[in-house]
C-alpha cells in the first residue's frame, strides 16, 4: 500500500489538488445563489446535487491541470522554475498522468449527465475550454483570460445544475462569473512574471513577455480593480447585505497586500501572493457570500 499511496501523493502535487480552492468556493456559491433563487426561503441546494457539483467541479480541475501538465512537459523540462515537475524530473510518466486527465474528464461528463441531461451534452464545451488553456498560451497573450474563463464558468454551471435551466436571476452569478474571470486573470499576469524571460525563449505567450513585467504588474492591477468593481455590482444585484460588503472590505486588504508585495524587480514573494492571498481571497469571499445569505436575509438549509 505505500507505493500506492506515494504514488497518489505524487498526482495529488503535480495537479496541485491544493489549488481546488479557488473555484471550489464559487461552484457552491453559485450552487447557493440558485438554491435560493428557486425558493427565496433556502440557501443550500438539496445535498444529492450539492456533492454532485463539488464532485463535478474537483474532477473538471483534475482533468485540466493533468492535461496541461502532459502538453506543456517539454516547456516544464525546459524552464529551470517547472524543470522539478513529476514529469519532466521522472518522477511520473507522461502516459499515467495522460490516464488521469482521462478518469477526471469521464468523471466530469458522467457526473454532469447525474446532475441533468443539459449539463451533460454541454459538459464537452466546458472541457474544451479548461483542457485549452495551455494551447491558447502558444497561441495568445491573452491566455491569462482563458484562465480566468476556466474558474469563471464554475458559478453559472452550479447555477445551471441547481436551476436546471438558465432562468431566473441568471445575471447574478454571470456577473459572479465575470469577476472570477478578472481576479484570476489578475492574479496569473503576476504569476507569469516569475517567467517572463524563459517564456521569450521557449516560446510561452504572456503579457510580461510579451510587454515586460512592469505592464504586466500594472495590468494586474487594473484586471483586479475590474475584479472588485464586478464583485460590487454582483452584491448589489444579487440584493447582499451588510456582511458581504463586509467580506469585499477585507478582500480589498488582500487584493492591496498581494500588489504591495510584488515588485518589478523583486520576484520573491510571487508565491505568497498567487497561493496565499489569493487562497484567502476565494475562502473570504465565499464564506461572507454563505453567511449573508444565512444571517442577513435569514435563510434556512
Amino acid at each position: 500500500m505505500k507505493p500506492l499511496i506515494a504514488r497518489a501523493a505524487v498526482h495529488l502535487e503535480n495537479i496541485k489538488f491544493s489549488h481546488s480552492v479557488f473555484a471550489l468556493p464559487f461552484a457552491v456559491a453559485g450552487a447557493c445563489l440558485a438554491a435560493r433563487d428557486r425558493d427565496a426561503s433556502r440557501v443550500l441546494p438539496d445535498a444529492r446535487t450539492l456533492l454532485l457539483v463539488v464532485l463535478a467541479t474537483v474532477a473538471a480541475r483534475t482533468c485540466a491541470m493533468a492535461s496541461n501538465r502532459v502538453f506543456d512537459a517539454a516547456l516544464d523540462a525546459a524552464n529551470p522554475r517547472t524543470a522539478s515537475r513529476p514529469i519532466p524530473a521522472g518522477r511520473l510518466s507522461k502516459g499515467s498522468v495522460a490516464a488521469v486527465a482521462f478518469v477526471a474528464g469521464a468523471v466530469f461528463v458522467a457526473t454532469a449527465f447525474a446532475i441533468s441531461p443539459l449539463c451533460g451534452w454541454l459538459s464537452p464545451a466546458v472541457l474544451a475550454v479548461l483542457v485549452g488553456y495551455s494551447l491558447a498560451k502558444r497561441a495568445t497573450w491573452l491566455a491569462h483570460l482563458v484562465l480566468g474563463l476556466a474558474l469563471g464558468l464554475a458559478p453559472a454551471g452550479a447555477w445551471l445544475a441547481v436551476r436546471g435551466d438558465f432562468g431566473g436571476a441568471v445575471g447574478v452569478p454571470i456577473l459572479l462569473g465575470a469577476a472570477v474571470v478578472a481576479w484570476v486573470a489578475g492574479f496569473d499576469l503576476i504569476y507569469a512574471c516569475q517567467d517572463a524571460e524563459v517564456d521569450r525563449r521557449i516560446g510561452v505567450r504572456s503579457v510580461p513577455a510579451k510587454f515586460g513585467v512592469k505592464a504586466a504588474l500594472w495590468a494586474s492591477s487594473v484586471t483586479h480593480a475590474v475584479a472588485f468593481g464586478l464583485l460590487v455590482w454582483f452584491g448589489a444585484q444579487a440584493g447582499n447585505g451588510w456582511l458581504w460588503y463586509f467580506g469585499l472590505a477585507v478582500t480589498a486588504g488582500a487584493f492591496s497586500y498581494e500588489h504591495l508585495i510584488v515588485r518589478e524587480n523583486d520576484l520573491s514573494r510571487v508565491n505568497r501572493a498567487f497561493f496565499t492571498a489569493n487562497g484567502f481571497v476565494a475562502l473570504v469571499l465565499f464564506a461572507f457570500a454563505v453567511a449573508d445569505l444565512a444571517v442577513v436575509h435569514g435563510l434556512h438549509p
